[in-house]
């Protein structure tokens, strides 16, 4: 009579990121200093006793520990090869061999667990060739736990190898790092990632193009385990076949066409579009905040494409998104595009924090528009060179603007000869007069004026020059000369302020001054530019 059926047990599914994990040095991608400096170690039997492995989430920390391991343990060892099906082998990859001490240092971190490790050390493996304790988050270990492991790591036994592994190197004690060697992990290239990708979704029998893989790996952000983890999810969600859009849409990620509209919309400057961008992020339940991170991503894309003018692995993209990318970087220059990152890189930084997310990014993207109405002052000499400068400015011509974001000074009052001091200095007194401000019109009776091109000085006595500091002294100075100019207050001894200024004889050096201000091309840069200042140059060799 047949027996019972045997019955058919399901094997618990295993994780990509785990199934896939590298078993030793070969099958590492994107740590290639760290691969060889290892083997060599290995194979000239020059190990050291501590090991700190730092760098990014994903990038192989725990698995190159594990390798090492295996490397130390295995049957034929030590051989940076290991031959993977002995029982030390198998053990550790399994994660229970009793000669490597896996230890988590977010829970286990305080002196006691410390102390433990220190009694465990005095003790030989109980099968294998080395005692391996390896630490994860070590940065997490607190200062008096890292001083009882001090002296074990110091001068710990032959059969005993440390390895502490962080994502925060800093917060290693230096008394600690001194006595380890420090492997840097770095963050894998998108192509590296991209590979790993094809390989194992080819292993997996799972449809799917480049553009997919290029948006899964694009979220691990150099991470292969997050790269992994999300090629997980999306094929739970979407099955044998992966499409771009659902993968985006399971990941949170934002299509190339929103970001596109954006700088459309700042090379047409069209402000109503940027606000139309937002409306629809919002009603499509997008996060604002990680639609400015991703605009920072393409500005940057953009302005690396610019300057490489060609595909590049600068770029996290694939061939293709690259050319798209070169084609809109094309439309714009270099230093328009290094500023649109800035204000974006700003933008970013406060809608983080901000109770009011939308009213940000309307305000950060209208930022980006009118950025892109503004003049390069070569441009703007250019303009000014070609406008005919050699022209006197007459009261009844006014300047024409260069562009929108430029404010040009009111035209300045035409007379027959230039004012003197004490009559620019009566004139100054009566508009302060006017203006109620009879403490600043009586120091200006009791200094002295004189006017340079668009800077007015006042030599004031001392116990008086504070009351010309102020923002009405301003507006009265622009009133009584016709233009915008900057008030310059000096202070001086009451014995200096002998006479006007004008009543001085002139030095050459004042007098090529002098004509240099009144030239028209130079007034007229500076009624453009009514900040701006000009200086005396002297040549050394003079």
């Amino acid at each position: 009579m047949p027996g019972p059926s045997p019955v058919l047990e399901k094997r618990p599914y295993q994780v990509i990121a785990r199934k896939y994990r590298p078993q030793n040095f070969a099958e590492l991608i994107g740590q290639e200093h760290i691969q060889q400096t290892l083997s060599n170690a290995i194979q000239s039997n020059r190990l050291a006793h501590g090991y700190i492995f730092s760098g990014q989430r994903g990038t192989g920390k725990t698995t190159v520990a594990r390798i090492l391991a295996r490397c130390l343990n295995c049957i034929q060892g030590p051989t940076p090869t290991p031959c993977g099906v002995c029982s030390s082998c198998t053990e550790i990859s399994a994660g229970n061999s009793p000669d490597v001490i896996e230890i988590d240092a977010a829970s286990n971190r305080g002196i006691n667990e410390m102390r433990e490790i220190r009694e465990n050390v005095r003790y030989r493996p109980a099968r294998d060739r080395y005692k391996v304790f390896i630490i994860d988050e070590a940065h997490q270990i607190t200062k008096e736990a890292f001083n009882a492991l001090l002296k074990t790591l110091e001068e710990p036994p032959e059969w005993v190898v440390f390895i502490l592994c962080t994502t925060e190197a800093y917060e290693i004690p230096n008394t600690i790092a001194s006595r380890c060697q420090h492997f840097s992990f770095r963050a894998v290239d998108f192509a590296a990632v991209l590979e790993r990708l094809k390989w194992i979704t080819t292993q997996e029998g799972i449809e799917a193009d480049e553009n997919v893989l290029s948006v899964i790996a694009q979220a691990g952000e150099g991470s292969v385990r997050d790269s992994l983890s999300a090629l997980d999810q999306a094929i739970a969600c979407c099955g044998k076949t992966l499409s771009v859009e659902d993968a985006r849409a399971l990941l949170g990620m934002f299509g190339t066409e929103s970001l596109r509209a954006v700088a459309e919309a700042v090379e047409k400057q069209d402000g109503a579009r940027m606000l139309e961008i937002v409306e629809e992020l919002e009603r499509n339940g997008k996060s604002l905040q990680h639609f400015s991170r991703e605009l920072c991503r393409y500005w940057r894309n953009l302005l690396v494409a610019k300057i490489a003018r060609q595909p590049n692995r600068l770029i996290a993209a694939s061939e293709h998104e690259q050319q798209g990318l070169l084609e809109t970087a094309n439309r714009f220059s270099e230093e328009d595009l290094t500023r649109y990152l800035n204000l974006t890189l700003d933008l970013y930084k406060e809608i983080q924090t901000s109770l009011q997310p939308r009213l940000h990014l309307e305000i950060g993207l209208i930022k980006l528009v009118q950025a892109g109405r503004l003049q390069s002052i070569e441009d703007a000499i250019a303009s000014l060179g070609s406008s005919g400068a050699g022209k006197p400015v007459t009261a009844n011509a006014p300047v024409q603007k260069t562009s929108n974001a430029i404010t040009t000074a009111p035209p300045a009052k035409a007379s027959a000869a230039p004012a003197s001091a004490g009559d620019l200095r009566q004139n100054l007194h009566d508009a302060l007069c006017k203006a109620g401000m009879e403490h600043s019109a009586d120091a200006v009776q009791h200094s002295e004026i004189c006017l340079e091109g668009s800077e007015l000085v006042i030599r004031a006595p001392k116990s008086m020059a504070f009351l010309l500091k102020d923002a009405g002294v301003q507006r009265a100075a622009a009133q009584v000369t016709g233009k915008s100019v900057r008030v310059r207050v000096e202070a001086a001894s009451e014995d200096a302020l002998a006479g006007p200024l004008l009543e001085k004889p002139v030095s050459p050096e004042n007098e090529v001054r002098q004509r240099a201000l009144s030239h028209p091309g130079v007034k007229r840069f500076q009624e453009l530019f009514p900040e701006a200042q000009v200086r005396t140059v002297r040549n050394l060799n003079e």
